[in-house]
């Protein structure tokens, strides 16, 4: 489709730390016993979009991160590894890389993202619609373990979190408002002239912006060099488009910005049940809708010239759409990939609903429930209980270990008679005999001594300090 991609793939992530490390950026971080990059490069690939730059920071990750790729995706994708430093935010590593960018069209897309949505089919909107941007956007994830689950009594109250708050226009295709994180608290203001321009708005609060972008590149340069202070495509480069699209009406009618907001209310008690939004009566505009503005204009005369279009690509209801931003994340993508969302994980699973490697060896009297897996060389003694949970390679298990809801990575060992729920214990851990961990988080190379108990407690081990 001649568009470029480029996949910001970060770093080494705060929001994860312990389970990244200078040994495993957040690229590498498995799920279901694969890097989380590579559900959406082979998303990628089965879109055709194969030309990619891959923007990583820092140094070590970015060496790693490209090793990783060269070996996977050798004669399958095209793929530059570009390395930026840390911090620098989504709109500097665009700004970084923008020289290698010659295409008319840009795929931007985020390395954590594990969805099943095609790329192609937001590529294929933006250029129907000739849109200076296009956002795809999805249902917002139920965050926290399921009914199922061994604590799910107390999560019956988690509800999805407020990710943003969108403005479309009636026909669902325009983005006419957006305000993410730390704004959408505040009492929400929409400019009058965008609601006369519009007629009506639909205000959305249950829809999550699954940053992949397709962008006009002419455009999105422009924003990068003009804006230098700009450091998110999705809080500063995103709402500065929407907030322009209709720039040359406004200046043309002669009011002042001062006069233009309206205040509307957004109920923060009902995140999903929020009605269009109009203008108060007797302020009805009686100009045509956003999208049939761009159909003819008034008078015959050509249309402004700074106006531009900011679309919008709704994933359907049944899509799977998550992003692995946070601790949270991991283990509920972890979940879901060899659960209800089992497609995406490449595997094929056992007639008990399981994947189990061949190489894997279980002991006597030693289950492995239904949405589990168990990875290459994986031992465990008897007497095991293991249930709705990830276990990685070469790992070593002892006897009446149990391990629930939880996500084991590479060369674990665990002694006798541990029990774990609810936690995450990265690679080359060793679990001494009788140690009991919940909602836990175990860096990687950590030992925890014998008959320990740890709740909600993340365990690393000190980084050295540079001298």
């Amino acid at each position: 489709m001649d568009f470029q991609v480029v996949v910001l793939a970060g770093g080494t992530s705060k929001e994860l730390v312990p389970l990244v490390s200078k040994e495993v950026p957040k690229a590498l971080l498995p799920i279901a016993n694969r890097p989380v990059l590579s559900y959406i490069l082979e998303l990628l690939e089965a879109s055709n979009l194969k030309d990619l730059i891959v923007v990583v920071e820092g140094e070590e990750a970015a060496v790693r991160v490209g090793g990783w790729i060269t070996g996977a995706y050798v004669d399958r994708l095209h793929v530059e590894v570009a390395r930026v430093p840390e911090d620098v935010g989504t709109a500097g590593a665009l700004r970084a890389v923008a020289h290698h960018l010659t295409a008319s069209d840009i795929l931007v897309v985020s390395g954590d993202l594990v969805c099943d949505v095609p790329p192609g089919a937001v590529a294929a909107a933006h250029r129907r619609h000739d849109a200076v941007v296009t956002a795809l956007l999805c249902a917002v994830p139920v965050s926290g373990p399921s009914e199922t689950g061994a604590s799910g009594g107390k999560d019956k109250a988690k509800k999805p979190g407020r990710y943003n708050i969108i403005g479309l226009d009636p026909t669902t295709q325009f983005l006419l408002y957006i305000a993410t994180g730390a704004e959408v608290e505040k009492d929400i203001r929409f400019q009058k002239s965008i609601l006369r321009a519009v007629g009506q708005m639909e205000i959305r609060a249950d829809l999550m912006d699954a940053h992949l972008y397709a962008f006009k590149r002419s455009v999105l340069q422009e924003v990068l060099d003009q804006k230098d202070t700009f450091n998110s495509i999705k809080q500063d480069v995103l709402p500065y488009l929407v907030r322009t699209q209709l720039r040359s009406e406004l200046s043309s009618n002669g009011m002042s910005q001062a006069e233009e907001n309206w205040n509307g209310k957004v109920a923060s008690q009902d995140n999903q049940a929020l009605s269009s939004q109009q203008l108060p009566p007797g302020m009805i505009p009686t100009v045509p809708s956003f999208h049939e503005l761009y159909a003819f204009c008034p008078n015959g005369s050509s249309p402004p010239k700074r106006t531009h279009k900011c679309c919008v690509y709704i994933a359907s209801k049944g899509k799977y759409c998550a992003r692995l931003n946070s601790i949270q994340a991991f283990s509920d993508i972890n979940r879901d990939v060899i659960g209800e969302a089992s497609h995406l994980s490449g595997y094929s699973f056992s007639a008990h609903n399981n994947i189990i490697h061949p190489s894997a060896e279980l002991g006597s009297k030693t289950t492995v429930g239904p949405q589990c897996m168990l990875g290459e060389g994986s031992q465990l003694g008897d007497k095991c209980s293991v249930k709705r949970s990830v276990i990685g390679r070469h790992c070593r298990i002892g006897s009446n270990v149990k391990v629930v809801n939880s996500v084991i990575m590479n060369h674990v060992a665990i002694a006798d008679g541990c029990s774990i729920q609810g936690s995450v214990v990265c690679s080359n851990v060793q679990l001494q005999e009788r140690v009991v961990l919940k909602d836990c988080q175990v860096g990687a190379g950590y030992v925890v001594t014998a008959g320990s108990e740890y709740k909600g407690e993340s365990l690393a081990r000190k980084e050295k300090s540079q001298s």
